[in-house]
């Protein structure tokens, strides 16, 4: 006899508690649904909190350029320093508070502080048993009836439990689109054709599957002044102390790399030196100044430079062995510039190696002090009713017209077009998009009907990734994915005949603009 806790049942079970997954989760919850959400780490909060990256936000964002729930986030990620941290007064009274003052974001701070706050939102409903979260579960199988997705097994890391999870709806929010090949959803992973998408620039002749972004083990340290926190030298150290990249302009261990938009050599240092570009303020997340004297020693950074990218191969859709090679590589790596930076390094104030640097494994919640989880850039898509394309968002392509605009917009991003080089030796892409619209259609598998995405699997090709991948853009794709599981369960209808028909899908977007999710954008520039 199967045990209650091996078979579970919800309204709809969620898959992956990253960034869009917590946001579909109380999105389900404020609509009254029963929900499940796994989460193949021990952190909740994906790009936020186990992959350890400071938030990617647009101009707009403390105005409006998100929805109202992760304007929440924001805020409350503000009021948890204020009620916990001994803030200087300036600090406390500061209503746009940076954390850190990195300038990557308006609201650089900690991973563990992204966490708690997530738990706080998700508290009334995870006390009240409307959501349910099973932690360090991995999706290992899938059962489908025709064009139905029926459950999902899971293996609980912790116990060896297998667990058969079952609802009328399922969402994919996994961080590579793990559910796709189990259920056997169309999709597409790396690079489109140009004769396939027409997009300017797509790969010329053939689709390359294996043409996927670099991925990226972040870290974070602090400086501790006059102490040695050199670690031990990494096994492949040589290997990478030596790597020059074919489309880099020297070693890629170095303070020199290749500037994202003109591919010319860019110069970095550490800390702050004329001519040079400070990498330690970029994304620093946590900010000494806005403390107590004495609070805190030293700020902190979160390393997810250039020069930890990693791009040697691919990880989605390759044997295991080869992909826990290219993830143990790229964990090698990133220990490789940490200890290069400690020993090696031109300092700002003459001779080489910074030892003040100290490794934080308490800041990312690990032992070896890589985050739990590497920042996954790129996923397998759904074949989707509608893709977008770059030339509905892109500036060169789009001229002054703005983005396209979207009848069936279910939320707002803006980001530029920003690709990482690729494992095929593909250099960045970077480039001006307008400020956009999520399409209904890019949620929307072209067979399968009660399985929707919920992050960056959406109908998007490798070049559009690049601009709905960030915080605030995969927060609102989970939120409004959210909300169309629990309007399709309330109007008894599947997902796609809310685009089929005018008046549902009027009202699907008066219940989405309730709850602060907007849908256009004002007339503003492009990025």
């Amino acid at each position: 006899m199967i045990s209650s806790e091996s078979t579970l049942h919800a309204d709809v079970v969620i898959l992956g508690g990253g960034v869009g997954g917590c946001a579909a989760a109380l999105a389900l919850a404020k609509a009254g649904k029963q929900v499940i959400m796994t989460e193949e780490t021990g952190w909740i909060g994906g790009q936020l909190t186990s992959q350890a990256v400071p938030p990617d936000e647009n101009p707009w964002i403390e105005v409006g350029g998100s929805t109202a729930s992760y304007q929440q986030f924001r805020h409350r990620v503000r009021q948890y320093y204020k009620r916990n941290y001994p803030l200087t007064a300036a600090a406390q009274e500061d209503a746009f508070l940076n954390p850190g003052s990195g300038n990557v974001s308006r609201l650089c701070h900690e991973p563990k502080v992204a966490l708690a706050v997530l738990y706080e939102m998700l508290a009334p409903y995870t006390s009240s048993g409307r959501v349910r979260i099973l932690l360090q579960h991995n999706v290992t199988a899938a059962e489908t009836v025709g064009d139905a997705l029926v459950s999902v097994t899971t293996l609980d890391g912790a116990t060896g439990q297998s667990r058969v999870l079952t609802a009328p709806y399922f969402l994919d929010a996994t961080e590579m689109g793990d559910v796709l090949p189990l259920a056997g959803v169309e999709y597409v992973v790396g690079a489109e054709s140009q004769a396939d998408t027409g997009e300017p620039h797509a790969k010329t002749g053939p689709a390359e599957p294996m043409c996927q972004q670099s991925l990226t083990y972040c870290f974070a340290v602090d400086f501790n002044e006059g102490a040695d926190n050199t670690i031990p030298k990494p096994a492949n150290y040589d290997f990478w102390s030596r790597y020059e990249p074919q489309f880099w302009p020297g070693r890629l261990l170095d303070w020199t790399y290749s500037q994202p938009i003109t591919g010319k050599p860019f110069l970095a240092s550490l800390l702050p030196m004329e001519g040079a570009y400070a990498l330690f303020h970029y994304r620093q997340i946590l900010d000494k100044h806005h403390f107590a004297p004495g609070a805190f020693p030293s700020s902190i950074s979160l390393v997810n430079w250039p020069q930890v990218d990693y791009w040697l191969g691919p990880i989605i859709d390759v044997p295991a062995e080869e992909r826990d090679l290219h993830l143990r590589q790229a964990k090698e790596l990133s220990l490789s510039f940490l200890y290069w930076m400690q020993t090696e390094a031109p300092r700002h104030d003459e001779g080489f190696g910074y030892p003040e640097l100290r490794l934080r494994p308490d800041i990312v919640g690990t032992t070896d002090g890589l985050a739990m989880y590497p920042y996954i850039r790129e996923s397998r898509r759904i074949k989707a009713e509608f893709t977008v394309v770059e030339q509905h968002i892109a500036s060169d392509v789009r001229g002054d017209r703005g983005a396209e605009v979207f009848t069936d917009s279910v939320g707002i991003g803006a980001y530029r077009i920003d690709l990482h080089p690729s494992t095929t030796g593909v250099n960045y892409i970077d480039i001006g998009s307008w400020p956009f619209q999520i399409p209904l259609g890019a949620l929307l598998p072209v067979r399968i009907n009660n399985l929707l995405p919920a992050c960056k699997n959406l109908g998007v090709t490798h070049i559009t990734n690049g601009c709905y991948r960030l915080h605030p853009v995969e927060w609102n794709i989970g939120e409004s994915a959210g909300y169309l599981a629990a309007f399709a369960l309330d109007q008894g209808v599947p997902p796609r005949a809310v685009r089929e028909s005018d008046s549902l899908l009027e009202e699907f977007q008066s219940v989405l603009r309730k709850q602060g999710v907007r849908l256009e954008w004002p007339s503003i520039r492009p990025l």
